[in-house]
């Protein structure tokens, strides 16, 4: 009977959910760019979002975000419902994110990004006559976080000065600076080299197992390489949602995504 217990306990714990998607819709005038998506990510899983050019991935990945309101449906994070808090109060949810386009502060350094990033989410009291990087609690967070990327030697540098690849790198730092239960990533590895694209990697794969990662990807080796399950999209729809071996194989996918060309 104890058994039976603790397996029920173990599969209700399974089954919780961290994101779930419900009949989502976007139009945009007479573009219907998103149709009636339903998804559900357990926690700590790796999904990722595929698709070709116009699929409605980055659509889709918005409306998740906060980004930009649905036209219909609903959106759930660890049960509670988000459809239309905005994006940055969907950070006290546990969500974090990063855009395919790299938004830092440029003209301040690596560090005070890094500092900036940890003190939206304290509760602490906000006084313009004190410098956050005297706060040494906020210090040796920021330090623990860069040294785990090899970046505290290039705290005092200006993010303007460090390359596209380190740049990126630090967006991703500062989305795991909130803490994030969700951490929804559009394209991390979109410009990199293919030695930053396995340091970013790398990251991402040894984030810990209650982390659930969405990744919105063009590049059909990073997805298979970090997910779980694929989403294929195609004109806003789900075409596929499977284990990535059978998305490899499945015939649909094959015509729709992986045999067209694309520019």
């Amino acid at each position: 009977m104890n058994q039976k217990r603790t397996n029920l306990k173990k599969q209700k714990k399974q089954d919780k959910y961290s994101l779930v998607v419900k009949d989502l819709h976007k139009w945009f005038g007479g573009l219907h760019a998103v149709k009636g998506i339903n998804l559900s990510a357990k926690i700590g899983e790796r999904l990722a979002i595929i698709g070709p050019n116009g699929a409605g991935k980055t659509t889709l990945f918005n409306l998740i975000c906060g980004a930009i309101p649905p036209s219909k449906g609903k959106i759930y994070i660890f049960d509670k419902e988000v459809t239309k808090l905005p994006c940055h109060k969907r950070v006290y949810c546990g969500f974090s994110k990063t855009f395919q386009v790299t938004s830092l502060f440029f003209n301040l350094t690596l560090l005070e990004n890094v500092i900036l990033a940890l003190q939206g989410i304290e509760k602490c009291k906000f006084s313009c006559w004190t410098k956050l990087k005297n706060n040494r609690d906020l210090q040796q967070k920021a330090e623990e976080l860069l040294n785990k990327v090899s970046l505290w030697s290039l705290k005092n540098e200006k993010v303007a000065s460090l390359s596209y690849g380190d740049q990126r790198l630090i967006e991703l730092l500062l989305a795991l600076a909130c803490r994030p239960r969700i951490i929804a990533l559009d394209e991390p590895t979109a410009g990199l080299s293919m030695a930053e694209s396995k340091t970013l990697l790398k990251i991402i794969n040894g984030l810990g197992e209650d982390i659930t990662v969405l990744l919105i990807e063009h590049d059909m080796d990073i997805a298979f390489e970090v997910a779980q399950r694929i989403m294929v999209l195609d004109e806003g729809e789900v075409i596929a949602l499977d284990t990535p071996e059978n998305i490899r194989n499945n015939k649909k996918v094959q015509d729709v995504y992986l045999g067209r060309s694309e520019s």
